[in-house]
């Protein structure tokens, strides 16, 4: 079994952010972490001076190689350490080709730059941004066996699904100086030696990959002093102050993707605070509902009424001026162009939609038996070419128009230079009646949407919380939405005539773009299993279960003593079955020092900790094992009893254990 790395860097490149490597750091990670062979993956550059010296610097096998930006995403290609001249020329041609951040090579240069590929070892970002797209890993063909992922969860998922690729984790660390602490993401390969073939071997079978070297893919190294965790749920336990919290945060700082619930940060006794947190939750339910709405103000705020009844107004004096003047016209006001209008032009929008649509239906090969079942294709390619040609003759309509109209106002502006008599406004009475029309339709729209109504309800663990929309009741309200000192006062006052408050909306100092938020309220209620609405220590009970729930969308979940803000019984009933399921997807670690957790919730695995001071100085043990194990053991071998550490960790000692069980439990019970 060999532990690998095929994902370091030494020197920075225009793709990477700058940094000073440090060799001492590099040999301090490979001996830590105890690893067999590491690969120089720079990106789109090999420096083989510096390479030649780590290797040299080095007890163990070092691979050249280099990561390339290939067609948008990442590829590792690592060579066996030999003919590194021919090895370094390539790379070179490779980074001539890439100067910044956003070039990359082709399928078709990288082929030039290295003829024969299944002569190298290709690990491809897999399940890692920036991934290889998947017509890249398909023109690379057999030379891609395996992908590089980023998180356990993915590691393991690639494993259970048959049409994924082997999955490796590598580290992808830069070496600086003062470390805090190294990854202890690397990959078990069962090679029988520590060459690029062996390795290479085995990258081709998801049976000969591994997480960690002895436990297989059920745990793994969780810090770089040795700490094991299980791929499923992890118990933390320990006398006050004797490094919980510090061997958690510890883990934390070695992965990413997080979520962490810090000890006491989901006690939640200020209900308005509540409430604004359950509705930045949900906010996307509001974005959703108001999606269509945000278009419609759009629209509606470039209607402008005064405008427009000015124009009415200019319109009618010229034209009674004009009238009264008839007798004094000179020639060139009697021309027939001086008071011409303009031709109004077609609006090709929905034909350019009906086309867009039409060609959807024809290029759709997932659901085209069920499309040509209604509709032939025959049908559709007739439709789709008689609305191309409709939109063209409109459009050169539109086109032979618009000159008329511009040679028309080219004439008419020369005429009227000339003529000392009054010319009659240009008015557009069909805008001026469309734009009457919305805005008595946007009015009703908005009296519709302030209706109340509930909008979404969602279950979260026995409690529901509701969507609702109403009206906003004050000037306050309107602040409170906008997070701002803005008085909207005045602007209230027209609330209940929405085009008018709108235009009010426009006088304030707020984003164009929020204004759709002003119009309705949409409240969130948070309701307990009984329909009522949920008390404070619910509320936190609440956010408990939706931050547990939530974890999901993370790679790791850790949750620090929540026994300190939750009572037994909500602990046992509802959190430790949420827990285990979590963990049967994510890694889960869990501090406690409650036995309603450390117990009934069944962990897979269990650390303890333990404070020492030696000469002066604080030294945290970590010991760990199954907990059904009589022994645990730490990283450097040294063991403790596991029934000593339950009792005086979760029951307060034997004495007091087997007391209260016989002077009290057994008591009650009869």
């Amino acid at each position: 079994m060999k532990k690998v790395d095929l994902h370091i860097h030494t020197v920075p490149s225009v793709s990477d952010t700058q940094f000073f490597f440090s060799l001492n750091s590099l040999k301090d990670y490979v001996e830590k972490l105890e690893l067999d062979c590491i690969a120089i993956t720079n990106h789109n550059l090999f420096d083989k001076t510096q390479f030649e010296y780590i290797s040299s610097e080095l007890s163990i096998k070092v691979f050249p190689g280099i990561e390339i930006d290939l067609e948008a995403g990442h590829i590792l290609l690592i060579s066996e350490n030999e003919d590194l001249e021919d090895f370094d020329l390539k790379c070179k041609k490779v980074t001539e080709l890439i100067k910044s951040r956003s070039d990359y090579i082709t399928y078709e240069q990288l082929t030039e730059i290295f003829p024969l590929l299944s002569k190298y070892l290709l690990i491809p970002h897999y399940d890692k941004k920036p991934n290889i797209k998947v017509e890249t890993l398909d023109k690379l063909g057999d030379n891609i066996f395996c992908g590089e992922v980023t998180s356990i969860r993915k590691f393991k998922a690639c494993l259970n699904e048959n049409d994924k690729l082997v999955p490796v984790i590598f580290s992808d660390s830069r070496f600086v100086e003062d470390m805090p602490n190294y990854s202890t993401r690397q990959t078990y390969v069962d090679a029988a030696d520590d060459s690029l073939t062996a390795i290479k071997g085995c990258l081709f079978d998801k049976n000969k990959v591994y997480l960690s070297k002895e436990e297989g893919n059920e745990f793994f190294q969780a810090t770089d002093d040795g700490i094991v965790l299980s791929t499923g749920l992890n118990v933390i336990i320990g006398e006050r102050s004797t490094g919980k919290t510090y061997t958690l945060e510890k883990i934390i700082n070695g992965f990413e993707n997080v979520k962490y619930i810090e000890q006491f940060s989901l006690l939640q006794n200020d209900e308005e605070k509540f409430k604004e947190l359950v509705t930045t939750r949900h906010s996307l339910v509001s974005e959703n509902y108001l999606k269509e709405f945000k278009d419609v103000i759009y629209d509606i705020n470039t209607v402008e009424i005064k405008t427009n009844n000015q124009g009415v107004e200019k319109y009618i004096e010229s034209l009674k001026k004009f009238a009264s003047e008839s007798d004094k016209l000179d020639s060139f006001s009697k021309c027939k162009l001086y008071n011409e209008t303009k031709f109004e032009l077609d609006d090709l929008e929905n034909l350019k939609a009906l086309i867009k649509a039409t060609k959807l239906l024809l290029d759709n090969t997932e659901y085209k038996i069920l499309i040509n079942k209604h509709i032939s294709e025959n049908n559709l390619k007739d439709l789709f070419f008689e609305l191309i040609e409709n939109y063209k003759s409109k459009y050169i309509t539109n086109l032979e128009k618009s000159f008329i109209n511009d040679l028309t106002e080219r004439i008419k502006d020369d005429l009227k230079i000339r003529s000392s008599s009054t010319s009659i406004e240009d008015i557009d009475f069909n805008k001026i009646q469309l734009d009457k029309i919305k805005v008595s339709k946007f009015n009703y729209l908005v009296h519709k949407l302030q209706t109340e109504k509930i909008i979404d309800s969602k279950e979260i663990r026995g409690f529901k919380v509701i969507a609702k929309t109403k009206k906003f009741t004050g000037a306050s309200q309107l602040q409170k939405k906008s997070r701002s000192k803005v008085a909207f006062s005045e602007a209230f006052d027209n609330y209940n005539k929405p085009y008018k408050f709108l235009i009010s909306l426009k006088n304030i100092a707020i984003e164009e773009t929020d204004y759709y938020k002003y119009f309705i309220d949409i409240e969130y209620k948070t309701l307990n299993k009984h329909g009522f609405t949920v008390s404070g220590g619910e509320r936190s009970e609440f956010n408990l279960l939706h931050e547990i729930s939530d974890a999901l969308k993370h790679d790791i979940l850790m949750i620090d003593e929540p026994e300190s803000s939750f009572d037994n019984i909500f602990l046992k009933n509802e959190v430790n079955e949420l827990i285990k399921e979590i963990s049967k997807e994510i890694p889960v670690i869990v501090v406690t020092h409650n036995s309603t957790i450390g117990a009934s919730i069944k962990p897979d695995y269990l650390v303890y900790t333990q404070k020492e001071i030696v000469r002066d100085e604080i030294k945290y043990n970590v010991y760990f094992g199954h907990p059904m194990s009589k022994i645990l053991k730490n990283a450097e071998g040294r063991e403790i009893q596991n029934i000593d550490i339950l009792f005086n960790c979760l029951e307060a000692g034997e004495e007091a254990y087997y007391e209260r069980k016989l002077k009290a439990y057994e008591i009650l019970k009869n």
